[in-house]
């Protein structure tokens, strides 16, 4: 059993910034890709950030420039820095994660934590 705990979200105003972060337990030897997606109301689920197990990264072209992915491998945890926030990165924020376990590579997501962003 795989557990994402995440944390951080919350009501912010534009411009400000928030730090996301998501924390995976339970049974797993390695951990491969670490993300952050985010599902706003009304539509479908999108990438926002990807960190590598080497720590190679990418972002979509909407948060370049304003987002920061970052892992802490003995932890076993993700971040995300969002900084400049807009009313338009309002959305449910998921943790996504890739990993080596009994039954092999797996995935799993995270209940998600909700980001308001007011104008």
């Amino acid at each position: 059993q795989v557990q994402l705990v995440e944390s951080g979200g919350g009501l912010v105003q534009s411009g400000e910034s928030l730090r996301l972060s998501c924390a995976a337990s339970g049974s797993i030897f390695t951990i491969y890709n670490m993300a952050w997606y985010r599902q706003a109301q009304g539509k479908q689920r999108e990438l926002v950030a990807l960190i590598a197990m080497g720590g190679s990264t990418n972002y979509a072209d909407s948060v370049k420039g304003r987002a920061t992915i970052s892992r802490d491998n003995a932890k076993n945890t993700v971040y995300v820095q969002m900084d400049s926030l807009k009313p338009e990165d309002t959305a449910v924020y998921y943790c996504y994660v890739v990993a080596s376990t009994v039954l092999g590579p797996k995935s799993f997501w995270g209940q998600g934590t909700q980001v308001t962003v007011s104008s």
